[in-house]
């Protein structure tokens, strides 16, 4: 039997059962199996400024659909931010229907977030919405849509409350702002990569270095320097990638075009694959669609 081929998935693993884990443990239609492995390259601290914000924003019952509250709908594009917010809602059990959200939708950019608020403890359940969309890009226009036909009978739509991180992109502030409506950011906590990411990752490489095939898995732009580093692939004098070599065995996957086109535009890297859809099966159908092909 061939060995299991390598799929170091550079990210955190998640602690309620991680989707690409269990994805990456079932063999493909050609017989391979797959040996997953978690390698963390960010880390991330609670904001403790914008922790208190959000915290009198849910104390003070300053979310939801009745007239006068500041904010009629929330946001969430990251587990981070979801982490944080559920944090919040944690120090406040003990209230009845707390933290009132029943009523506001919740708008989540993929399945991965989505899971993370269904399991914020509220009761009745957080109503959550655009699960579908996988990206900023199109649950921004979604937003738009959805969330006016939610309050149809007012004259303008209340503000949005949009948890992030430090380090986001601008495409959904841009869309909603640019059609009139009020949307407030509030930094919810910071990101860095790891400082032992690279060694950490250089160590586990050599444990497979004899493998005829090894997947690496990029979920995110921050810490494909040092990605690359590890892999000998990044010419440390021009800050550029190496020429592929044609008998390479390890391949390159992106969970979507924002890592992809990082690595392609600042280093001169096209990845293998980039999956069609952020989640465990577009990863799943990129990788074992590439080996199809060869």
């Amino acid at each position: 039997m061939s060995p299991k081929i390598p799929v170091y998935l550079l990210k955190t693993k998640s602690s309620a059962g991680d989707h690409y884990e269990e994805k990456f443990s079932t063999p493909d239609g050609n017989g391979s199996e797959y040996d997953p492995e978690f390698v963390p390259v960010l880390e991330h601290q609670f904001d403790d400024q914008g922790m208190a914000k959000v915290r009198g924003i849910l104390k003070n019952k300053q979310i939801g659909r009745t007239e006068g509250k500041q904010y009629g709908g929330m946001i969430f594009t990251s587990q981070r931010a979801v982490e944080a917010f559920t944090k919040l809602v944690e120090e406040g059990r003990g209230e009845d229907n707390w933290p009132f959200l029943q009523d506001i939708p919740v708008y989540s950019v993929g399945p991965a977030t989505t899971r993370a608020l269904k399991a914020v403890p509220q009761v009745p359940a957080l109503q959550v919405f655009g699960e579908h969309t996988g990206n900023g890009e199109t649950l921004a226009p979604y937003i738009l849509g959805h969330y006016r036909a939610w309050y149809k009978d007012r004259e303008s739509v209340p503000a949005l409350l949009f948890l992030v991180g430090d380090r986001r992109r601008d495409t959904i502030p841009k869309v909603l702002t640019g059609a009139g409506w009020q949307l407030d950011e509030v930094v919810i906590y910071g990101t860095g990569e790891m400082k032992s990411f690279r060694d950490d990752f250089s160590q586990r490489l050599q444990t497979t270095a004899d493998r005829p095939r090894r997947w690496v898995v990029v979920f995110s732009p921050s810490g494909c320097d040092s990605m690359l580093s590890a892999l000998d692939l990044l010419d440390e004098s021009s800050g550029k990638a190496k020429p592929k070599e044609p008998n390479r065995s390890t391949y390159i996957a992106t969970i979507g075009p924002t890592t992809r086109d990082h690595l392609i535009h600042s280093f001169g890297y096209e990845p293998e694959v980039s999956a069609e859809q952020p989640s465990p099966e577009g990863v799943w159908n990129a990788i074992t669609g590439y080996r199809t092909l060869e």
